[in-house]
């Protein structure tokens, strides 16, 4: 494997978007998604009452 100096370096492009970040990106909608839905859901339960007792 050849080492390349630093002007070689800074002629290489591509890499800005990986997997890894999509997958990063993805896994942060979902979480956001799901806090929206369990916040939603606790809202809607106050709001009409139906909470179970802590007995």
């Amino acid at each position: 494997m050849k080492k390349l100096d630093t002007q070689e370096l800074q002629q290489i492009y591509g890499g800005a978007i990986t997997a890894s970040m999509i997958n990063y990106l993805v896994r942060g909608i979902n979480s956001i998604m799901e806090i929206g839905r369990s916040l939603g859901t606790a809202i809607r339960r106050l709001g009409e009452n139906k909470i179970c007792p802590l007995e």
